[in-house]
């Protein structure tokens, strides 16, 4: 099966971040608080949504962040996804 984006919207694929505290514990994504860092894996072409046009500013392979509660969660082929409008993403990590 594949997922593809429709109108404005965009599929994330959240990636776990490590980090280690000062006294060396390294804390996975689960343990820390959101906002989530995802890869963009597809990309809606835009076009005019609710009476705007809308240009897609992400792309393809991007570092994004989201706020927690953004987004639907869809599970395909045991990996998990978040289908967001790109307005739900609030930048993309360099």
């Amino acid at each position: 099966m594949k997922l593809t984006p429709l109108a404005d919207r965009v599929i994330l694929k959240m990636v776990e971040t490590e980090e280690t505290t000062k006294g060396g514990i390294i804390l996975t994504g689960s343990a820390k608080e959101k906002p989530s860092v995802a890869e963009v894996i597809s990309v809606g072409p835009g076009g005019n949504v609710d009476g705007k046009d809308i240009v897609m500013t992400v792309k393809v392979g991007d570092k994004v962040i989201t706020s927690q509660y953004a987004g639907t969660k869809v599970t395909l082929e045991d990996v998990e996804y978040v289908v967001v409008r790109q307005n739900d993403i609030l930048a993309i990590v360099e």
